[in-house]
């Protein structure tokens, strides 16, 4: 049989072997043995945490049928099924391949039908934020009304890219990131089967090249044994990561400590013509430095991400200064930054370095006479914001300036307020939306109203955030507002009103056109369209028919508007 990554071989097969996502595991093997498991739930987390592996597990210990504590017993003839991807019952999909609306549909019509081997049938959706508007509107109605025995498990390294009604109908578990302790724990162990040895800061440094993925650490150990001789050691470790030594690490920022240009710019070089890779360079740097700090506040080795605590570390977190090791963090982020738009790394990263070498400026602590200045330049800037503030309320409320309230002064004031006229409805297209509104149309959009806000992004929420729908028909809608500036604002945004059309179209399954009112008017333009409708029936002195017609198209009128606006709003009068 050919090679196979170690990530292949060693795949978890027991929720215990899932390392680091205890929590979910936990929940996961509970709601198997307690038999309350969901028909759809949603795996989101970085890529390598997991994820589908879970599902499979997952999968295998609901059909098993020597599951002891949730645990699948990976013996019986189904668990090996499931492992070797044989059983039909249990389908793997990849939506990056397969995200249109026909390969949805298609699952839609299979999961009518009754699992063959299995007591449930299982469908495992990889990356399903690939899939298509269509496709999630496909999907949506057999997450609402599930078949029995069925259910939908969604991976997905981008949540924030499904639909809020895909998610609002799944129970989510989010997997972090595997810290790299755990990581060192599995490769310890996978090591320990192989009879391999080992040096534990290659270990360590694998777990850091990994950044939280175990795959990804897998991935660089399958490189580590294939480049070494019989012992994963650090220096072969590095090579493949293009990570740097903490040794090289502490001369590097001890060379910056002391403003020594020309050793830091020396050791650079060093560690380019080594072909170390220069982003990995800036974040262990990073890294590093933060590790110092968080070291000198709490001498704990456990919080630390990727330090080694030994005596020349300990050295340097005692002697270096907190500004420098700020300094340090901010000048590497913003050498980050500029590397991606450059093909120059190494002309940046020497900038970077001499720029580290300079001195740090006195904090004003060290300086009681500047510091002294600036609270006094601070104190006067509050005095003026305070002048100011009262001005604008004296306006606001017509005071003029001076403290005088003449009638000159207020004039300016009532023509000004003059000129902010209301805003105007367009009664058109109201009435062209009234004449076709029902309470149904309204009743579903008032369902889905708080769904429809949260789609739309942070500043078209806060024009939405007061509005509330009044009316509506299949081609339209009526929303009132609190404040006559969001109602004109609402009515302008054609960037808003296609978020809302668009929204509608993919839940509702049409387009309606958005018409706005302030809340205040709303009554009386309700009103006037009343008075349009009944207007527009014959008069009694106008036809020759006796009076029950008459009471017939009264009734008539009455029942459209109890219709239109239902019986609790409708007050009729004589």
């Amino acid at each position: 049989m050919s090679y196979q990554a170690l990530y292949r071989v060693w795949r978890p097969q027991r929720f215990e072997d899932v390392a680091g996502q205890e929590a979910i595991t936990q929940t996961l093997k509970n709601a198997i043995s307690q038999g309350n498991t969901s028909h759809a739930y949603l795996f989101s987390g970085p890529r390598g945490t997991g994820k589908t592996s879970a599902a499979k597990i997952f999968a295998k210990a609901m059909n098993c049928k020597n599951s002891t504590d949730g645990e699948p017993c990976n013996d019986c003839d189904l668990c090996q099924s499931i492992t070797q991807g044989r059983l039909g019952d249990v389908i793997e999909i990849d939506a990056a391949s397969n995200n249109g609306v026909e390969e949805i549909r298609d699952i839609r019509e299979r999961a009518n039908y009754a699992p063959t081997e299995a007591d449930y049938k299982v469908y495992i959706i990889d990356e399903v934020h690939m899939l298509s508007m269509g496709a999630f509107n496909a999907l949506l109605k057999t997450l609402e009304e599930p078949p029995m025995n069925v259910v939908f498990i969604l991976a997905t390294t981008e949540p924030h890219k499904i639909p809020l009604t895909i998610i609002s109908r799944t129970q989510r578990f989010d997997f972090r990131r595997i810290s790299p302790k755990d990581i060192i724990r599995r490769m310890t162990y996978i090591l320990k089967e192989k009879q391999v040895d080992y040096e534990e800061d290659a270990l360590l440094a694998i777990a850091k090249a990994a950044e939280g993925g175990m795959r990804d650490a897998l991935s660089i150990l399958d490189q580590a044994l294939s480049f070494s001789d019989g012992t994963i050691k650090l220096e072969d470790t590095l090579r493949i990561t293009g990570s740097i030594t903490q040794e090289l690490l502490i001369d590097y920022i001890t060379a910056a400590l002391n403003n020594d240009t020309q050793t830091g710019l020396a050791l650079l070089h060093q560690m380019m013509q080594e072909g170390k890779d220069a982003n990995r360079l800036v974040e262990d740097t990073i890294i590093f430095c933060r590790d110092i700090l968080i070291y000198q506040k709490t001498k704990d080795e456990a919080v630390l991400k990727m330090s080694k605590v030994d005596d020349a570390f300990i050295a340097l977190a005692e002697k270096a200064n907190p500004e420098k090791m700020y300094a340090t963090i901010r000048i590497m982020n913003e050498t980050q930054q500029e590397m991606k738009q450059s093909t120059h790394a190494e002309v940046y990263l020497e900038v970077a370095t001499v720029r580290l070498a300079q001195p740090v400026q006195a904090s004003p602590e060290t300086h009681p006479e500047k510091e002294s200045a600036n609270h006094q330049e601070l104190n006067d800037l509050k005095n003026k914001m305070r002048q100011m503030q009262s001005l604008i309320e004296n306006l606001q409320k017509g005071v003029p300036s001076n403290g005088s309230s003449n009638g000159r002064a207020a004039q300016p004031k009532r023509n000004t307020a003059k000129k902010q006229t209301a805003f105007k409805v367009n009664t058109r297209q109201v009435y062209r939306v009234l004449e076709e509104a029902t309470k149904d149309d309204l009743l579903k959009l008032k369902d889905i109203w708080p769904d429809l806000i949260d789609a739309l992004s942070t500043s078209q929420k806060a024009i939405m955030n007061t509005s509330k729908p009044v009316a509506a028909s299949p081609k339209g809608l009526v929303v009132t507002f609190d404040y006559d500036i969001l109602c004109e604002r609402a009515s302008s945004d054609t960037f808003l009103l296609d978020a809302v059309g668009d929204y509608l179209e993919k839940i509702v399954g049409h387009r309606a056109e958005l018409v706005t009112v302030p809340s205040e008017q709303w009554p009386k333009v309700r009103q006037s369209f009343i008075d349009q409708m009944k207007a527009n029936v014959p008069s009694s002195s106008e036809s020759e028919e006796s009076d029950e017609p008459e009471s017939e198209e009264d009734d008539t009128i009455v029942s459209e508007a109890f219709q239109l606006f239902g019986k609790e709003v409708v007050k009729v009068k004589d």
